[in-house]
């Protein structure tokens, strides 16, 4: 019978995050992007409980009710260096693992390249690794148009056009990233993460920090440099939507010929770029199903 899922405030070294947690044993900690909430993964925490895992799933920073970082970094590092905290405040060990999507993809990959000792594998989602986000960006047109956002969000407007209309852009992007997708609840759990401007501004600055100049921690740009050139050495799963609106299936068919023999990539058919919402059974049984293999 699956557990139920509670909600608990994590007081780490770095920040106190509101999380969703259930079940008990290794950690499995479920990192969400933009714009979401650490509701997306009510369908694959308590199947993670049920194998045996203490699932975790973070509202990340800035998130309500997760509070604003008084450094206001959102670099990439910054969000591995998160993971690693809860890591260390749940008292985790070496059989951790760490899962993404979207924006925590992206963290997920920094925490596995930051302290690879505490994660024994990667499960990303959405945003691929293995450089093909780069290489999409430098001759992918078609992808730099789907990206039009995040170049967007470099500009003043955004911060009077995105919370405008009750954060009528949120739902814009549900619709457009996730075709035929019911995304009502799912956007409007987003949206009440990110009401109050604070909250707002912070989740447009991971996009700053990472195209403009905007929210950057120089203590840490050496760590960032690694993070952005480094890719995660344990054994890595990576799912992607065959419909996804934000990040073309050509993109991912890039990022798994680059793969290493030691990581897996799966396409889900009939999903867009929530997938973990959209097919909740599929994205779980990969998901179990590469837990529970032995390397």
């Amino acid at each position: 019978m699956s557990e139920d899922i509670v909600q608990r405030v994590v007081n780490t070294e770095r920040l106190d995050f509101g999380t969703l947690q259930c079940g008990t044993g290794p950690l499995a900690l479920c990192l969400h992007g933009f714009p979401d909430s650490a509701h997306s993964w009510r369908h694959l925490l308590p199947r993670l409980a049920d194998a045996g895992y203490h699932a975790v799933a973070p509202f990340m920073r800035g998130y309500a009710p997760t509070p604003i970082p008084e450094d206001g970094a959102y670099q990439t590092c910054e969000l591995g260096l998160d993971a690693i905290a809860l890591h260390e405040a749940l008292d985790a060990d070496e059989r951790a693992v760490v899962i993404g999507h979207d924006w925590g993809a992206t963290a997920a990959y920094a925490a596995a390249i930051i302290e690879p000792r505490r994660w024994s594998k990667v499960v990303g989602m959405s945003v691929p690794p293995w450089g093909a986000m780069t290489r999409a960006f430098l001759g992918n047109l078609e992808q730099i148009r789907r990206s039009w956002y995040m170049f967007y969000f470099q500009h003043p407007l955004a911060d009077l056009v995105v919370p405008a209309n009750d954060l009528a852009f949120i739902d814009m992007i549900w619709n457009s990233w996730s075709p035929g997708f019911d995304s009502v609840m799912d956007a409007r759990n987003a949206k009440d993460c990110l009401t109050e401007p604070a909250n707002l501004q912070a989740a447009l600055g991971y996009y700053r920090a990472t195209l403009g100049n905007g929210y950057r921690n120089p203590a840490n740009q050496e760590l960032q440099q690694r993070v952005s050139g480094d890719q995660p050495p344990q054994p890595t799963l990576y799912l992607h939507g065959l419909n996804d609106g934000c990040i073309g299936i050509e993109v991912a068919r890039d990022a798994a010929r680059n793969a290493p023999d030691s990581a897996s990539v799966l396409e889900i058919h009939q999903a867009g770029h929530f997938i973990q919402l959209e097919q909740p059974n599929a994205v779980a049984e990969a998901i179990l199903g590469f837990l529970e293999k032995q390397d």
